[in-house]
């Protein structure tokens, strides 16, 4: 019979298990967008990287060591802290809830359920991500070997070079709905892959205006182009990198709900 309380031993073994995601397909996009937009919404103590960079992904996870088969989302823009490159994730849509709470309660990852499409057929595929009735972002890509811009491959290499770290914030607020319980903590974590297909792609995406999942606030300056790629993906275990001033990040502490939240 099952049980609220679950055996240490038990506990011990699934944290030394990996998180593995297996012949996971996913369709990643990467455009610039403007410096503004970059300083304006990205938190302390991460600063701009070099390079105004985005990148959003549409994922299919046909099987995994966690949980069932799902679909994902997320959006990232270039960052560094204390001079470590790294990419900062402003959102992360879902559609399973397990996988929603191991990424968002464990990592901070702002993950919020919602409708997932992927769909590939010949060498075409199409994304889209739609959250109470909004469809706020879709992607249209050609599978033909190049991309957008004919400087993409080489900016891609020299700034999301292997092991490129994300960042995300992890905190609890207040039940008072003032402030935070537990404050603000800044969290560094990695993935490896093993790529069986990389497919580069010309891509043509639309970000449509959400009150809940502002997208479109990522304004698309110049588009770079897309990847798809097949792959044995591992989420390696994070690690605390300092203290958030809870003051200073409050106003960008609704990532993982809804505005009226």
């Amino acid at each position: 019979m099952s049980s609220f309380v679950k055996d240490v031993n038990e506990i011990a073994k699934r944290i030394n298990t990996p998180t593995t995601f297996y012949n996971a397909e996913t369709l990643t996009v990467y455009w610039e967008t403007s410096p503004e937009v970059i300083r304006r919404i990205l938190p302390a103590p991460l600063t701009p990287g070099p390079r105004p960079l985005v990148h959003a992904f549409v994922a299919d996870y046909p099987r995994t060591s966690f949980c069932e088969p799902y679909r994902e989302a997320a959006v990232f823009i270039l960052a560094a802290y204390n001079g470590q490159p790294g990419t900062y994730c402003l959102s992360m849509p879902i559609s399973d809830d397990i996988a929603m709470g191991l990424g968002r309660e464990i990592y901070g990852f702002p993950k919020k359920m919602a409708d997932i499409r992927l769909r590939k057929e010949d060498q075409h595929v199409a994304g889209s991500v739609s959250r109470r009735g909004t469809e706020f972002f879709r992607v249209e890509a050609a599978l033909n070997g190049t991309m957008n811009t004919t400087d993409a491959e080489s900016l891609i290499s020299a700034h999301y070079g292997a092991g490129l770290p994300v960042f995300n914030m992890k905190y609890s607020k207040s039940p008072d709905g003032r402030g935070f319980d537990m404050g603000p903590l800044l969290i560094r974590q990695t993935a490896s892959m093993d790529i069986s297909v990389r497919k580069a792609a010309q891509v043509e995406i639309h970000l449509n205006d959400s009150p809940h999942d502002p997208w479109a606030e990522l304004e698309v300056v110049r588009m770079l182009g897309g990847i798809y790629t097949v792959s044995n993906t591992v989420l390696e275990r994070g690690e605390v990198l300092a203290e958030v001033d809870p003051a200073q990040f409050l106003p960008y502490s609704n990532l993982r709900w809804d505005w009226w939240v």
